[in-house]
């Protein structure tokens, strides 16, 4: 490059600075000139501007607030809309699943009764089979109602009760509110006052039954809780405890009761029914499930084959103090003339035994709930809402039973004792094996064992045990009025037998044995059940009644004891030949191969 070019391109440099400044001289006067031709204008233009600026920014952030609170009342209200909407779906379907357990459990009952009423066997009005036909609808109803309640409100009380109660490590208040709970819900229990109408002729007041059986139920309560928190072995229980029992009663009969022995043993039956069963197996699991432990899912079973105890050395302990002669006579079994008159007088009993069973339930919660347990506001309302489907469904289905089962189960005794003696036999048992099914009691048992042992006990080979229990003991108690002999030649080899198995079986089968004992023996057992021996018993000997026809929930509640365990046993037993044969086959198979040595 040469220096001519050099200059040139200085030049050009030079013009374009001074063009440049040239330029931003002329602006600045420009800008000088429209300040000073309208100074106030262009001063408070952009004062005004920055205040509406603020002013727009304020109300806009107040509207987004506004909006957002509204958007999310919304979505609470939407997602409290929708979990409504899940709830009732889930509580419909939940239902329907009762429904169609229900309709299993109660059709094989009433298709016998129906079929044995339309044959020349049984003398039945068509009005009086139409009205069992409209019970037994209304009993699978309220048994569905009240199953669903229970999963709902007895069992989560019962496990909040248990386990809140044991957290708290004030065994104490553990046993304390452990009785009173035993005592009121045993004096809340309406197969025990079924039971105790029954009898009320041998006392003064029905009410001494009654209050005498709680105070059994909430002294061995306590028992039981203290056997679950510190682990004790529960056939050593049941031993110590029924030969305490056995050495009661022969005092007893030793001084001419002997006609009560019955009575006291279907006392421990008839107390374990659909409202005790539910609270009291869930507050094992609850305390046993707090307390915690290797074997803390057996620990839990027992509490009612302990409470079931209780009941019975509580009434051998009052017929020691009774005086008098012991007399009873049949209560009179028939269908009212007025349907609508006894249906409404029947609601009404019901609904005041139900309600005041289930007000000292949870009135009692209610204070544990503000002292103890302070459970949140969600649980409180679905256990609100069990509470009204356990009410519910129990009014339908002790009505149910009052109005269609009692009478029709009388007079299928009085006709098939009439009509053929060991046909009575047959059909005793047959009505037992289907009959379990239709316990509401016995369906939550049922679930919580197959729960808690994790489907190693099936829920159907429970039922197919209970069943066939249960029918060879009412089979057992007809024979036993067609022949005329004491409960005792079966209760005592029972109960040997029962004890003895404990000793062989996994502690578990026993436990879910002596628990189901109870269980089985619900309010169709003292309904339904019952009048049909009394029926029977009123043709073949109706002076011995007390004695014949009393004892047969003591068959119902016995029988399980052992088939269960023989359930276990025979379980055991096919594991071990298994064992054995699959061992044999390694061995064989051993054996057959051949080696070389080079």
């Amino acid at each position: 490059m040469t220096d001519m070019d050099n200059k040139d391109i200085q030049s050009q440099d030079s013009n374009l600075e001074i063009n440049s400044q040239a330029e931003e001289a002329t602006a600045d006067f420009s800008i000088e000139k429209s300040g000073q031709a309208g100074g106030l204008q262009d001063s408070v233009q952009p004062v005004e501007s920055a205040v509406k600026s603020d002013t727009e920014s304020g109300s806009d952030k107040e509207q987004i607030v506004l909006a957002d609170k509204q958007t999310e009342e919304e979505k609470k209200k939407a997602l409290k809309k929708a979990q409504a909407m899940i709830g009732a779906k889930m509580l419909g379907k939940g239902l329907l699943e009762k429904l169609k357990e229900s309709v299993i459990s109660v059709a094989p009952i009433a298709a016998i009764i129906l079929i044995l009423c339309l044959t020349p066997i049984v003398d039945i009005a068509p009005r009086e089979i139409w009205t069992f036909v409209v019970s037994a609808i209304f009993l699978i109803l309220g048994i569905s109602l009240f199953n669903l309640g229970a999963d709902l409100a007895m069992t989560p009380m019962g496990e909040h009760i248990g386990s809140g109660l044991t957290k708290s490590r004030k065994l104490s208040l553990l046993l304390i509110v452990c009785f009173i709970m035993g005592v009121l819900i045993t004096v809340a229990e309406p197969d025990l006052s079924v039971l105790a109408e029954q009898v009320s002729a041998l006392l003064p007041s029905s009410m001494i039954l009654v209050i005498v059986v709680g105070i059994g139920v909430g002294l061995f309560l306590v028992f039981a809780i203290f056997k679950v928190v510190f682990k004790k072995n529960l056939t050593t229980l049941l031993m110590f405890f029924y030969m305490v029992l056995f050495s009661v009663a022969a005092i007893m009969i030793d001084s001419g009761k002997g006609d009560l022995f019955p009575l006291a043993f279907d006392s421990g039956g008839v107390t374990t029914g659909p409202i005790t069963v539910p609270f009291i197996m869930a507050l094992g699991v609850g305390v046993a499930s707090t307390v915690g432990g290797r074997k803390s899912q057996e620990n839990s079973f027992g509490l009612i084959a302990l409470c079931s105890i209780g009941p019975m050395l509580a009434v051998f302990i009052l017929s020691l103090f009774m005086t008098g002669k012991l007399e009873y006579a049949i209560p009179p079994y028939a269908f009212a003339e007025n349907i609508g008159a006894e249906l409404a007088h029947t609601l009404g009993s019901s609904a005041k035994d139900v309600a005041i069973a289930l007000a000292l339930i949870v009135g009692f919660f209610l204070v544990l709930q503000i002292i103890v347990l302070k459970l949140p506001k969600r649980r409180l309302i679905q256990i609100g809402i069990g509470i009204i489907y356990t009410f519910v469904g129990l009014l339908i289905f002790f009505t149910s039973v009052e109005m269609g089962f009692m009478t029709i189960g009388f007079k299928l005794g009085q006709a098939l004792a009439t009509f053929n003696k060991p046909l009575l036999i047959v059909i005793s048992f047959v009505i037992g094996f289907v009959v379990v099914l239709a316990e509401p009691a016995v369906h939550v048992l049922n679930k919580q064992v197959e729960q808690i042992t994790n489907g190693a006990v099936k829920k159907r080979s429970m039922l197919i045990a209970l069943a066939i229990g249960v029918g060879i003991s009412i089979g057992l108690s007809a024979l036993r009025v067609v022949l005329d002999f004491s409960l005792l030649y079966f209760i005592i080899p029972g109960y040997i037998l029962s004890l003895g198995l404990s000793l062989f079986v996994p502690k578990l089968y026993t436990a879910i044995a002596f628990d189901s004992g109870g269980v089985a023996s619900g309010p169709l057992t003292a309904s339904f059940i019952l009048p049909m021996i009394l029926g029977a018993c009123s043709v073949l000997n109706a002076s011995k009644a007390l004695s014949l026809a009393f004892g047969v929930v003591a068959m119902v509640a016995m029988t399980p004891l052992i088939a269960i365990q023989l359930l276990g046993f025979t379980a055991i037993t096919s594991a071990k030949v298994k064992a054995r044969r699959n061992i044999r086959r390694i061995v064989d198979a051993h054996d057959e191969q051949i080696i070389e040595f080079m």
